[in-house]
């Protein structure tokens, strides 16, 4: 990945943020969680999936599905900059008569299928994964899943059949944030450590930084054709791009004032541009 590009990316999710801050003072969201898989969502829809606006029902597309349905401002805010949704319309996300309201909605272009319940999109994935098979097709079916929903048994049943099935069209993204609602997942049931039990399931395992654009693109390029679905296990930090909330359990689901929004938002553009200093530094 050449700088330029690298760049575009951290604008991108840049402006991501910004919407996810704003919405988080429009009623509330789940701005941690939304803020820890913005950089999986924004390099998936920009790099991965090749789908635009005018190819939403092109039999030949991509798929992207987000199971962890709470984390839609990320989603609705990438759909947003990539011009399949108007951006004025993030205001209403918590609004019953806009079908942009509270979870994804497959009435929304650019995405797949409603999501919110926690544990059913794998399957889901695997349906639309095996159809594309049966059919002779070439085309992926990515699904983003949360780490606290790793407790779902069906989620278990899922990976197991999905390697049954042969689906290596398939390909499974762990947004491990390592927080489960307001608390650690290892404080709940812990799922650690994650590979061995993966490649127990016959999945092909790769574990990168889910915040680091390079290591995304050689996790995504890495991806085998052997019969197997992938996982790409992304570590990832909660409330990433606002130190004053990343990694606070407190921080779940918010409301914020007008004024915090206001301090936010500083507070992100700081955090970049000292991000962007010190590999300035670096590479001097």
């Amino acid at each position: 990945m050449d700088k330029q590009k690298e760049l575009e990316l951290k604008s991108l999710a840049l402006k991501v943020r910004e919407h996810i801050i704003r919405m988080s003072g429009e009623g509330g969201c789940f701005i941690g969680a939304s803020l820890s898989c913005a950089d999986l969502i924004v390099y998936l829809y920009k790099e991965v999936l090749g789908l635009t606006p005018d190819k939403l029902h092109d039999e030949n597309r991509n798929y992207l599905l987000l199971s962890k349905g709470h984390d839609v401002p990320a989603l609705y805010g990438t759909l947003a900059e990539l011009g399949f949704i108007e951006r004025e319309r993030l205001k209403n996300h918590l609004h019953t008569n806009d079908s942009i309201y509270w979870h994804p909605n497959r009435a929304i272009p650019g995405i797949e299928f409603h999501s919110g319940s926690l544990g059913h999109l794998l399957s889901v994935s695997m349906g639309i994964a095996y159809d594309i098979k049966l059919r002779g097709g070439k085309n992926k079916v990515y699904v983003i899943l949360g780490d606290g929903e790793l407790n779902e048994g069906s989620m278990w049943e899922g990976f197991l059949v999905a390697k049954a099935l042969k689906l290596d069209n398939l390909i499974a993204i762990v947004d491990r944030n390592e927080f489960q609602a307001n608390l650690r997942t290892e404080d709940l049931i812990p799922i650690e450590p994650l590979e061995p039990k993966f490649e127990a399931f016959g999945w092909n395992v790769k574990r990168v930084n889910g915040h680091d654009f390079h290591a995304l693109e050689s996790a995504f390029q890495w991806i085998p054709q052997n019969e197997s679905p992938s996982i790409i296990i992304a570590d990832t930090v909660r409330g990433k791009g606002l130190p004053s909330i990343e990694r606070r359990a407190d921080r779940w689901f918010v409301n914020f004032k007008p004024e915090e929004i206001e301090q936010l938002l500083k507070e992100l553009h700081g955090e970049a541009q000292a991000e962007l200093t010190s590999e300035t530094l670096m590479v001097r």
